[in-house]
C-alpha cells in the first residue's frame, strides 16, 4: 500500500511584486511542519515538488530535499483568473472586497463557459488528475509539497463522481485549506481513498501561525 502526503505550500507574498516567494510566516509554518514530522520520526521514501517556487520553499524550510518536480501539482494561474473580472472598489487593501472579487472570478473561471483562459479549469484538474494518478503508482510513502487548489481537486475527485458535485467541492475545500496543511491519502487494491484532509495540528500551538493565503 502507498501513502501520500499532499502539503500545501506554506504562505507565500500576497500582494508582492513576486507572489511566488515564501513570506516570513511561510517559512514558520513551513519549519514546524519539519519539525513536527522529525518528531514522529516521519520520514518520507520520496518527496515530489511541484514546479513553484513556494514549492520548493517549503520544502526546503522543512528540511527537506526534493527527489523530482512534477509541475502538473502547479497551482492554477489566479492573476489571470482575476484579470477576466473588474476588481471591485478597494480590493487592493480591503481584504472583504478582494475576496468577493476572488469569489467572482472564481465562479467565472469554474463555469466553464468563456474561452478567455489560459488554462481553463477542466485544463487545471486534467492535469492535476494526471499528476496524481503518477504519484498513486509509487509505493511507500511519498510527501507532495503543492498548492490548495491541487489538494482542493484532488480530494474532490475522489469524495465525488459527477462533475459538477466535484466543482462545487473543490470550491467549498479550496478556500479553507490551511498553508502547510497536510491531507493524507492511502493507495491500494481499491484505489486512492482519502484518511484525512488538511491537518495542521502542527500549527495550533501558535494561533499566529494559522493562515489561509
Amino acid at each position: 500500500m502507498g501513502r501520500l502526503l499532499l502539503v500545501r505550500h506554506g504562505q507565500a507574498s500576497w500582494g508582492a511584486d513576486d507572489y511566488d516567494v515564501l513570506s516570513p510566516l511561510g517559512h514558520k509554518q513551513a519549519a514546524a511542519l519539519g519539525e513536527i514530522w522529525q518528531h514522529r520520526g516521519l520520514v518520507p521514501d520520496r518527496i515530489v515538488i511541484g514546479g513553484m517556487r513556494r514549492h520548493r520553499e517549503t520544502c526546503e524550510a522543512a528540511g527537506l530535499m526534493a527527489d523530482e518536480v512534477d509541475a502538473g501539482w502547479d497551482e492554477f494561474d489566479h492573476v489571470m483568473m482575476l484579470a477576466r473580472v473588474p476588481a471591485p472598489a478597494g480590493a487592493d487593501t480591503d481584504p472583504r472586497a478582494f475576496q468577493q472579487w476572488f469569489e467572482t472570478a472564481s465562479t467565472r473561471w469554474l463555469a466553464g463557459e468563456h474561452a478567455d483562459y489560459d488554462e481553463s479549469f477542466s485544463e487545471f484538474t486534467g492535469r492535476v488528475s494526471a499528476a496524481l494518478d503518477r504519484a498513486a503508482t509509487l509505493p511507500g510513502t511519498t510527501a507532495v509539497f503543492t498548492s490548495g487548489g491541487a489538494i482542493a481537486w484532488a480530494v474532490a475527485r475522489l469524495l465525488a463522481d459527477d462533475a459538477s458535485v466535484q466543482r462545487e467541492l473543490w470550491n467549498r475545500l479550496n478556500r479553507v485549506c490551511a498553508n502547510t496543511g497536510v491531507t493524507h491519502l492511502v493507495s491500494g487494491r481499491r484505489g486512492l481513498s482519502m484518511v484525512s484532509f488538511n491537518e495542521h495540528t502542527h500549527l495550533e500551538g501558535s494561533a499566529e501561525l494559522i493562515s489561509y493565503r
